[in-house]
């Protein structure tokens, strides 16, 4: 196995609190979801988090298949939404909607199926949280 990063950050009083990256480039104020608060919160960080890795995954697999696709061809709109049960506590969900130009809605779905394999938040959330995919705001056929 190759390492090929290796990233930190840290937060500080929770979701209302400030997180931070070792490197600097994270320096952000946070607010609890909802609260209309000055910060984000970590459903907003997990769902661009979650956007860019698919996309990426979705542009590499593309790729490989030869397809020769902008490079603002692929757009992921990840929606992560925190719910309170009583017999669960909290938990979330995700819906990634995906937007692939250059290519059909079978090919896009295509696509996207091989990339939910392929990303690693897929993989991390794979049998742990509920996520739909969705291309062009259409669930995808073989998902359904």
């Amino acid at each position: 196995m190759t390492v090929l990063a290796t990233e930190q950050a840290s937060a500080t009083a929770g979701r209302g609190g400030k997180a931070t990256s070792q490197d600097g480039k994270i320096d952000l104020e946070l607010s609890a979801p909802g609260s209309n608060g000055p910060g984000t919160n970590p459903e907003q960080l997990f769902a661009a988090g979650y956007s860019a890795c698919f996309g990426g995954a979705v542009m590499l697999i593309a790729k490989n298949e030869g397809h020769k696709l902008d490079t603002n061809a692929v757009t992921v709109d990840t929606t992560i939404r925190l719910h309170k049960e009583d017999d669960k506590g909290l938990f979330i969900d995700a819906t990634l909607n995906v937007t692939i130009n250059g290519v059909d809605q079978d090919e896009a779905e295509s696509l996207v199926l091989k990339a939910h394999e392929m990303c690693p938040y897929s993989k991390a959330t794979r049998g742990n949280v509920d996520v739909t995919l969705k291309v062009d705001g259409q669930a995808l056929k073989a998902a359904a």
